[in-house]
């Protein structure tokens, strides 16, 4: 019987979160445990842990996880950091490296980051930048596989749908259509093939640092079978 894969979770309230805990159920490969600010949702069946600690104290929670991979789901949104460039650092940069270091502290052998497509430190447009400058930290912690995925918009049910989210959602299917070749990394994806990827990817031993875009993710999920 091959050995349980220990995922550490962090971001487990969110699209890309709650589809990893959901897709856990009845998988006996795997075994997720969540670092959280709170007590979240658990679907029904599910078998895991939650550790519940203020972000400051998240270093000690995620050691005591006794994980392999850390599944870094972070990321809050503009209106949530009140428009904030301080605000929206300190969860999608900062806490997402404290997490990190952390996990290599802990002897983790991977980390698993939800980025963005198009992130890039050179960018211009404020989120991408800071998605971008991230990454490039993420590879200087030193953990052995780091592997980064930049989905496009993430399609699943959702607590609060921002404007151009919903928009997004709606047009999706037409626009997916017309983003071929360089662009289709731009396509949306269901977070719980986002999910699915992540799952995957604990499979995979080789150290290094990868990136995976749209079509990379699609592959990605299907290792999860």
């Amino acid at each position: 019987m091959s050995k349980v894969t220990r995922i550490a979770l962090v971001g487990a309230s969110g699209l890309v979160g709650q589809s990893l805990i959901r897709l856990a159920v009845g998988r006996s490969d795997i075994r997720i445990v969540a670092v959280a600010r709170r007590e979240i949702p658990l679907p029904t069946g599910a078998r895991m842990e939650v550790l519940v600690a203020p972000p400051e104290n998240w270093g000690d929670a995620i050691a005591a996880t006794n994980a392999d991979v850390l599944a870094c789901a972070l990321g809050t949104t503009w209106k949530k950091a009140d428009r904030n460039e301080t605000a929206f650092r300190a969860v999608d940069q900062h806490l997402v490296l404290a997490c990190a270091k952390a996990a290599k502290e802990a002897g983790m052998r991977q980390m698993i980051a939800v980025s963005s497509v198009g992130a890039d430190a050179m960018a211009k447009n404020f989120y991408l930048k800071v998605k971008g400058e991230t990454e490039q930290a993420l590879g200087r912690v030193g953990i052995p596989r780091l592997d980064v995925l930049r989905p496009g918009l993430l399609r699943g049910p959702r607590e609060e749908m921002r404007p151009a989210e919903l928009a997004g959602r709606i047009l999706s299917p037409v626009a997916d259509l017309l983003l071929q070749g360089k662009y289709s990394k731009y396509r949306s994806i269901k977070a719980e093939t986002v999910a699915r990827a992540i799952i995957g990817l604990t499979k995979e031993k080789a150290a290094g640092r990868f990136v995976f875009e749209h079509e990379a993710i699609l592959r990605a999920a299907r290792r999860a079978d």
